[in-house]
């Protein structure tokens, strides 16, 4: 299947909630305990955007199939340089490549605007992100156990993280 990988617009926020909400209500990648709304994910997209980045995939024309976006990994100033990255395919595309189109490009967006540090949480078990962000260069930093309650039984996260450019020694300028 062609994707096209571009800047989501509140146009999406539809699709994306939609895509999401599946995680939500029947998985525990998320630890949201309520599906968003398109309003609210309009208002993600756009503070997000703003500040770091957020894309869609689309198959056809209009039919988006997963998204990706880069957010605050910490409000404290010292970890302006540091996002957090996180990525959504609608159920049944896994091991299409769509997901690693999105994260490639995001990576690159965010590098771009200047983000020295990628960082993800994985709610385990999850092989198939696992295997994704090893195969981006993503190494595996640490696991906090027993840390979300979703279901009816606690989940540990395996935090990992990515550098996206060299030169991690003096301070770079702001990130835009």
């Amino acid at each position: 299947m062609d994707l096209t990988i571009r800047p989501a617009t509140v146009a999406d926020a539809a699709a994306c909630a939609d895509i999401y909400g599946y995680y939500v209500r029947h998985t525990h990648v998320s630890f949201e305990a309520e599906p968003p709304d398109a309003a609210e994910m309009a208002r993600r997209i756009t503070a997000y955007s703003a500040s770091h980045a957020w894309l869609v995939a689309e198959g056809d024309p209009g039919d988006v199939v997963g998204f990706a976006y880069g957010s605050p990994y910490s409000p404290r100033e010292a970890y302006r340089w540091a996002v957090e990255t996180s990525v959504y395919l609608e159920a049944g595309r896994r091991r299409t490549g769509a997901g690693r189109a999105l994260y490639e490009a995001l990576l690159g967006r965010l590098a771009g605007r200047g983000f020295r540090r990628a960082v993800a949480g994985l709610a385990l078990p999850n092989d198939a992100s696992r295997g994704l962000h090893a195969a981006l260069g993503f190494e595996e930093v640490g696991t906090l156990h027993r840390i979300g309650w979703k279901h009816g039984q606690w989940h540990d996260v395996l935090r990992l993280q990515k550098d996206l450019a060299p030169g991690l020694g003096a301070a770079p300028p702001s990130p835009v």
